[in-house]
């Protein structure tokens, strides 16, 4: 029989514990918040990239008035097409900017702040090496490619309501438009590409350059990307064979589950997602993920600044 002791004991326990992965939690959101803060780049150049996009798109809608109206001569498959081209087309380009930005975020993030000795004051903070490299992880593993969905269905949402207001300025029916537009499934389609693929099947991507940003001493970006093309190139004269390039650059288009539904949109209403969530390539990415980013964890724990 438990005396009421032991039932304070385990209740202080059990709160001390729920107070701590509170804290823990707390700690992380600031972080990720601090890199927002410090690096303006990581939503600033897809903004740029969707207004510039909206911009075209709106020269376009005034000057070519006419070409927002599919010809009436192709079929319906074809006329469906043209209609959504423009707008997939923006939320590639959106998303390819997240992408950018994700990769030259991670290669210079930890090198960064000791080559300009920010290291030490964070250091000096409560805040644990592994927070810290956590918060930036989560920056290009699940900021950027939400962040990517976001703006692209706004800069469509946009699309579609300058196209609406040019077809009724020229007297057209708008409903044939909307009709012809499946953008419920592109937006769909958007988070699967950004979040799926460039998100956690890209994982290890991330990881890797973290990793080496936390090691090298000057020029990241060429001690990340040496080993991976030394090693491609010495296959290819030892072997004859492309089988690391073929690995590395699955990791891109999300191997061949991710390109099958690619070349298949109505597989989001079947359970092409899902299968993706459960194919042991993605579960490999996550170990190979966790296993950069405890090294990049524990060099930023003994590096100094550069």
């Amino acid at each position: 029989m438990s005396t009421p002791s032991n039932i304070l004991s385990e209740s202080s326990v059990e709160s001390r514990g729920m107070a701590v992965a509170m804290t823990a939690a707390r700690l992380l959101y600031w972080s990720i918040r601090r890199e927002l803060w410090e690096n303006r780049a990581i939503y600033i150049a897809p903004v740029a990239v969707a207004a510039v996009f909206l911009f075209g798109f709106s020269l376009s809608a005034l000057i070519m008035l006419a070409g927002l109206h599919p010809a009436p001569w192709l079929d319906p498959a074809q006329q469906s097409a043209v209609t959504r081209e423009p707008y997939e087309y923006a939320g590639n380009m959106i998303i390819a900017a997240t992408l950018i930005v994700g990769l030259f975020y991670s290669v210079d993030t930890l090198y960064g702040e000791r080559r300009d000795r920010s290291i030490l004051f964070w250091k000096s903070l409560p805040l644990s090496d592994l927070t810290t490299v956590l918060a930036k992880a989560s920056i290009p593993i699940v900021i950027l490619p939400l962040l990517a969905v976001g703006l692209a269905v706004a800069t469509q949402w946009l699309m579609l309501l300058i196209s609406s207001a040019a077809l009724l300025v020229k007297g057209q029916d708008v409903g044939i438009m909307w009709a012809r537009l499946p953008i419920v499934q592109i937006w769909l389609m958007m988070l699967f590409h950004s979040f799926l693929i460039h998100g956690l099947w890209q994982s290890p991507i991330y990881g890797w350059l973290m990793l080496v940003s936390a090691w090298a001493r000057r020029a990241p970006i060429l001690w990340a990307t040496l080993p991976p093309l030394a090693i491609g190139f010495g296959e290819k004269a030892a072997f004859n064979t492309t089988y690391f390039g073929s690995f590395i650059w699955s990791r891109f288009t999300g191997g061949a589950e991710g390109a099958a539904i690619m070349e298949h949109p109505m597989a989001m209403a079947m359970p092409g997602p899902a299968h993706f969530l459960i194919n042991p390539g993605l579960w490999i990415s996550f170990a190979c993920t966790a296993a950069f980013i405890a090294g990049a964890v524990r060099l930023r724990r003994y590096r100094g600044p550069v």
